[in-house]
């Protein structure tokens, strides 16, 4: 079992940055990847983010590319995102999530994580 907290999100200016933090419990963090997903009211779950278990590979989808920086603490049982250059089409709620199962799958869809958090809302005005 994993439990997963978000924390960090809030509102903020188009241009802004905002760090996203999930702490995990319960596995041992450094066993397992780690991803970040969003969902904006009415849109499908979309994948921002993807660490391998020791944080030496990530993944990023062409939307946050070079704005988006995903990283962990494995000392801290934290992963973390860096949000930079905001844009209000990045508003959405924030999700991390653990792919318990492998240690080095930088996983893309959504049914691939079988551990999720609660979400942390992140508003960007324009």
């Amino acid at each position: 079992q994993v439990q997963l907290v978000e924390s960090g999100g809030g509102l903020v200016q188009a241009g802004g940055s905002l760090r996203l933090s999930c702490a995990a419990s319960g596995r041992t963090f450094s066993s397992y990847a780690m991803g970040w997903f969003r969902q904006a009211p009415g849109k499908e779950r979309e994948f921002v983010a993807a660490i391998s278990w020791s944080g030496e590979n990530t993944y990023y989808p062409d939307s946050v590319k070079g704005r988006f920086t995903i990283s962990r603490d494995n000392a801290k049982d934290t992963v973390y995102l860096q949000m930079n250059s905001l844009k209000p089409e990045d508003t959405a709620v924030y999700y991390c999530a653990a792919d318990s199962d492998h240690r080095f799958r930088l996983a893309v869809l959504a049914r691939e994580y079988n551990y999720w958090g609660q979400g942390t809302q992140v508003t960007v005005s324009s």
